[in-house]
């Protein structure tokens, strides 16, 4: 709230003047004066008072349009990270798309059906993701954290996935043929129907996961998995897996 207080009306100059105790001070006192007179006057016309009013308003209709198109501003955000994305679909290295990917997780937006194949996504970090029928075949998502996602249909075809941790991940019907996932976390996760076929999961950590209904092992390496549960290594050995520790690379 503003609250202009009216100034008050100037001496006259012969008492003004009296101040000047030396001929070197008048100058400054009558600058002095002068401007009190400017001041007194200026205060008086209501014009000044409303533009003061006026320029506090404008602030806060710029405030009240800033938070109205805060709305606006975030599907110009997410329209951004889908064209980095989509931009690079198909070609290798990151074009920025690890940014926009956590950029969009960040932001709960689903990313069911993105496709990154092939694309360098090392330390991805996309906890909790909807990643139904994504293509990350052939990504390198060494170190990645893909814990909760759900690769539900999703493709990881000769994808990379050394170190990563894919706890609790939901991967029903994902196709992982030939991934490499030495070495990565897998505890709890849902297997329910993928193909393991000829994938490395030497020193893999799998604790707890639901395996029984597995649609296919053939030719994956489980040489010094962890944490396997129990009848896993058995059954997996019989379905035409193998365990050879230092198999080539």
């Amino acid at each position: 709230m503003i609250r202009r207080h009216q100034a008050t009306r100037p001496a006259p100059w012969n008492e003004r003047n009296q101040r000047a105790t030396s001929p070197w001070l008048r100058p400054f006192v009558a600058l002095e004066w002068a401007l009190e007179w400017v001041a007194f006057i200026l205060g008086s016309w209501a014009l000044l008072e409303v533009l003061e009013y006026l320029g506090t308003f404008s602030v806060l209709i710029a405030v009240i349009f800033y938070f109205a198109e805060s709305g606006d501003r975030v599907k110009q955000r997410h329209y951004q990270a889908w064209q980095v994305i989509n931009t690079a679909q198909g070609k290798g290295g990151s074009g920025g798309r690890i940014d926009a990917l956590q950029e969009l997780n960040a932001d709960k937006v689903p990313l069911v059906g993105v496709d990154v194949s092939s694309a360098f996504l090392q330390d991805l970090n996309l906890r909790n993701a909807n990643l139904l029928r994504s293509n990350f075949s052939s990504a390198d998502l060494r170190n990645a954290n893909l814990a909760g996602v759900d690769f539900t249909l999703a493709n990881l075809r000769t994808a990379n996935l050394r170190g990563a941790i894919l706890d609790h991940a939901k991967c029903i019907q994902t196709d992982m043929e030939d991934t490499d996932l030495t070495n990565s976390s897998i505890v709890g996760a849902d297997l329910l129907g993928a193909s393991l076929d000829d994938a490395d999961l030497r020193g893999a950590d799998l604790k707890d996961i639901q395996w029984q209904h597995l649609k296919s092992i053939a030719g994956a390496n489980i040489a010094g998995v962890q944490n396997a549960p129990a009848g896993f290594a058995s059954w997996a050995l019989s379905h035409g897996a193998i365990s050879q520790p230092n198999a080539q690379e």
